[in-house]
């Protein structure tokens, strides 16, 4: 006995071995079979990280694993992936792993994990999913299909938290199932078997842009009979889940050369309201086995026909509820007297034949009952909408009765008595003539919160009538924040707002009371504890994308930043993030400013481009309070008086929606119109005062004073422009940055009567009335900044050359020197020019001339030297003049 056992012993250990072994044999063999296949069959590239063979856990079956499939597609999807798969697995018999490689291997069992399949269709018609290569010799392939490649007899398949797309970019439609969960049980090597399958997914469908199912949770048990000599495919003892609906359904599926040959029926098995509630998407049907429910629902339908490149099944699929209610435990209000009749049909298999009758949706909360009813056709082309829509919804309500999480806060009280008539094409092309709206809409009490605007809009009132082509705003009374608004217009697209992505085209005439500009850019302290801003500050300050309009304004008070702007008028135009402002006036620090220019948020930083007029404004006031102006003339803000000015200037607004005067350029004219200034509030004019001690600038002359200045890149350069100070013209110009780096010169023509008593000594002396206008240029260079200035002049040199020259000419006159010798002085004076040369042959001839005859000749020289006409008495000179 022990013997036996030793023996058994040993021939298990050789077995086991052997099982180790073979794996290691066979991997290689394996691998070429599949990869051959592929080369030989497949007009794509398949690639794979490994193959693995195992015996011992699956004995007496072989089990093979592929590891990280691959499908990529060749042109013209070149690159793209067909499909993909983490694992892919195989059990088949153990003797087919020693058959040869033109004989077929036979499969029991496949397992895909995660593998995500895509499959398109371009606009050409061309498929991603047509790979196998056509073979010249047709018959011959189909004749020895046994003989190549592997054949399938399965027991069991899976298919483990997988994925599925599919895309028709001709037909605009998408499909994407994802979670896939499927198995099947089954023989199918005769000609006739049976699969017991069951199917778990979500479903996202949509065509043209409309979202037909969202993420919606399909569950199918299927006992399915093949047919696969007919390809007939028949269906019972079915029950399916759409949501938590449950659906019974029998029929079959047969594959005929020109498609799918379908005839299957439907139905609910229950007819209980919850069913219908169970329809939508499990997000919103929250606690539905809690919900109580009266009345009945039943869904049943029929689909049958030829589904092809050109045809569809006929469709006849009823909805029906009678009298029902629902009302959610937690909960206080319910949903009653709900009717609900609506079906799609279509009877000619052409998929543009189909339509949806929704001939009834009633339903009622507390006192308020709406009806409605709908008609559409056309659903895959031009779309023909056909609606009537009558009642009342107080909008608080609608949360009250269902557990809808609105995203926005939502109240108010909604009435309406409307038809529309319209097709898709129509609102696409805003072919106004084409929409047919009757009725009135009305709505009172309506607050409204989003994160796309900063403070609740409470609408207390707002009245439309609906004509065909366009919607009237009879009246609109808002209030957000401490503003308020009231509103009448046109809007010209409506439906095509509501329906699809077109923007919100319309005419409006706006007045308001107060209408404060932060209630749309930064959260109000005082504004509802439910506002539902999420955005960023900035982010808020956008111009909605979705306007196309233009607004007349009328308001009385405009809040912006730290300014009352009052009698607010103009026109604004508002397209693409972008707001153009024609003919705005207000009145502003006791004047008028006029504003016409372009704000643009469509990048991420607004941008505007402004031009500004100003008109008798308060100087002290608005440069004080203006902080544009504070940096473009801080010395301004001493003057007393009034200012016109035109400004040209664009640049990028910063956060609080004012201008970044780093990025500011532009140029500007200004007009004072002031005779008083406060020396004292300015260092400047009192560091001028201590320098040249002659002035008192409170005296200045600003009587009419015009300047013209430019500015780029944070600097400010001022043109050349002259004011008075008694008989002193003072000429100014020079450059400043908005840092307050100051470069100026004021050039001051100075007479010399203030240049000291030394100057007026010898004016006296010289006792001429010509020399009595003598005046020199003063300078005062100005840096440093405007609160800590750095100040130089010119004056001590000017006044020491002046008082070299004046002696000079005195001594010249008492010695009988003729007038042009002093002609030459007082133009070195003028002139600066401080050589005394003189020539020994006029000298000569001057001494003896009279002394009265030097009176004269000064006379003459300063005569010529301020402008007049030199008398030429010397004939000889004429002569001379002549000839030459």
């Amino acid at each position: 006995m022990k013997k036996i056992f030793k023996i058994i012993g040993i021939v298990l250990l050789i077995f086991i071995a052997i099982l180790i072994a073979i794996p290691f044999v066979l991997e290689s063999k394996i691998d070429t079979i599949v990869q051959n296949y592929a080369d030989e069959n497949l007009d794509a590239d398949l690639s794979f990280d490994d193959i693995s063979l195992s015996l011992i856990s699956s004995f007496p079956k072989a089990e093979v694993n592929v590891e990280n499939l691959k499908i990529i597609n060749r042109a013209p999807f070149k690159g793209e992936t067909l499909v993909t798969a983490k694992s892919l697995s195989f059990e088949m018999p153990l003797g087919e792993l020693f058959k040869g490689g033109e004989e077929p291997l036979v499969v029991n069992e496949i397992i895909a994990d995660e593998m995500l399949l895509t499959l398109i269709t371009n606009k050409n018609g061309t498929t991603n999913y047509d790979i196998v290569k056509e073979d010249d010799n047709t018959e011959v392939t189909n004749n020895n299909d046994e003989s190549s490649g592997f054949s399938f007899d399965i027991e069991n398949y899976e298919l483990n938290n997988s994925a599925f797309t599919y895309i028709d970019e001709g037909a605009n439609t998408q499909l994407y199932a994802t979670e896939i969960n499927h198995n099947g049980k089954g023989i199918f090597s005769g000609e006739q078997s049976e699969l017991d399958t069951k199917t778990e997914a979500k479903i996202s469908m949509s065509i043209d842009s409309t979202e037909y199912l969202s993420n919606n949770i399909i569950k199918l048990n299927a006992l399915i009979d093949l047919d696969l000599k007919q390809e007939k495919y028949t269906f019972k003892e079915n029950k399916g889940y759409i949501n938590a609906l449950p659906l019974e359904f029998e029929g079959f599926v047969q594959m005929v050369e020109e498609g799918q040959q379908i005839d299957i029926s439907f139905k609910n098995p229950e007819s209980s309201f919850k069913d219908f509630l169970a329809v939508i998407p499990k997000a919103y049907a929250k606690n539905i086995e809690s919900v109580n429910t009266t009345g009945n629902f039943t869904v049943n339908g029929i689909i049958k026909g030829l589904v092809s490149e050109e045809t569809i099944p006929n469709l006849d699929i009823n909805l029906r509820s009678d009298n029902a209610s629902f009302k959610y435990p937690d909960l206080p209000k319910s949903v009653r007297d709900i009717m609900i009749n609506a079906s799609v049909k279509n009877t000619t298999g052409n998929v543009d034949d189909t339509y949806v009758d929704l001939n009834q949706l009633d339903f009622k909360i507390d006192e308020d009952v709406f009806k409605s009813e709908a008609h559409i056709k056309n659903l895959t082309g031009n779309m023909l909408v056909n609606a009537n829509l009558d009642g009342v919804l107080n909008l608080a309500n609608i949360s009250k009765a269902y557990p809808i999480e609105l995203e926005n806060q939502l109240s108010g009280i909604l009435k309406g008595k409307l038809n529309t008539s319209f097709d898709m094409d129509a609102i696409e092309t805003n072919a106004y003539q084409r929409i047919k709206n009757n009725g009135t809409v009305s709505i009172s009490d309506f607050i409204f919160s989003s994160e796309d605007i900063v403070n609740p809009i409470q609408i207390n009132k707002a009245d439309l009538t609906f004509k065909p082509g366009t919607v009237s705003l009879n009246n609109f009374d808002a209030l957000t924040g401490k503003s308020d608004f009231s509103a009448t217009g046109t809007i010209n697209n409506l439906l095509g707002f509501l329906l699809s992505d077109k923007k919100l085209q319309g005419n409006f005439n706006v007045n308001s009371n107060t209408f404060a500009i932060s209630d749309f850019m930064v959260e109000d302290e005082a504004a509802s504890e439910t506002s539902n801003k999420t955005t960023s500050d900035a982010e808020s300050l956008k111009i909605p994308d979705f306007l196309d309009c233009t607004i007349t304004a009328n308001a009385k008070t405009v809040i912006y930043d730290n300014l009352n702007l009052k009698n607010v008028k103009g026109q604004l135009l508002i397209k693409d993030q972008n707001a153009n402002l024609k003919n705005m006036t207000t009145d502003l620090f006791n004047g008028q400013l006029g504003i016409s220019g372009n704000v643009s948020t469509k990048e991420a930083k607004p941008k505007f481009d402004m031009k500004l007029a100003m008109q008798q404004f308060d100087i002290s006031q608005s440069f004080k309070e203006l902080e544009m102006l504070k940096f473009l003339a801080p010395i301004a803000k001493v003057l007393q008086g009034k200012l016109n000015s035109t400004i040209d200037l664009s640049g990028i607004l910063d956060e609080n929606f004012s201008p970044d005067l780093a990025t500011i350029t532009g140029d500007a004219l200004a007009e004072v119109l002031t005779d008083k200034v406060n020396t004292e509030q300015s260092a400047i004019l009192s560091g001028l005062s201590s320098k040249l001690n002659f002035l008192d600038l409170d005296k200045l002359d600003l009587k009419d004073i015009k300047t013209k200045l430019s500015f780029e890149n944070g600097q400010v350069s001022v043109k050349p422009f002259t004011i008075n100070y008694k008989d002193i013209p003072i000429e100014v110009s020079g450059t400043h940055s908005f840092s307050n780096s100051m470069n100026y010169s004021a050039v001051l023509q100075v007479p010399a009567k203030y240049l000291g008593s030394e100057v007026n000594r010898l004016v006296g002396k010289i006792n001429d009335a010509e020399v009595n206008k003598i005046t020199i240029p003063v300078t005062a260079n100005i840096g440093g900044t405007f609160s800590s200035p750095n100040i130089t002049t010119d004056l001590t040199s000017g006044v020491s050359n002046l008082t070299k020259q004046l002696i000079e000419i005195e001594k010249q006159k008492l010695i009988g020197k003729g007038k042009d010798k002093i002609n030459d002085l007082l133009g070195g004076v003028l002139g600066g020019n401080s050589t005394t040369t003189t020539d020994s042959t006029k000298t000569d001839s001057t001494k003896n001339k009279a002394e009265d005859k030097v009176k004269e000749g000064i006379k003459d020289a300063l005569g010529g030297i301020f402008g007049k006409k030199k008398k030429t008495t010397d004939k000889k000179a004429q002569d001379s003049t002549k000839k030459n």
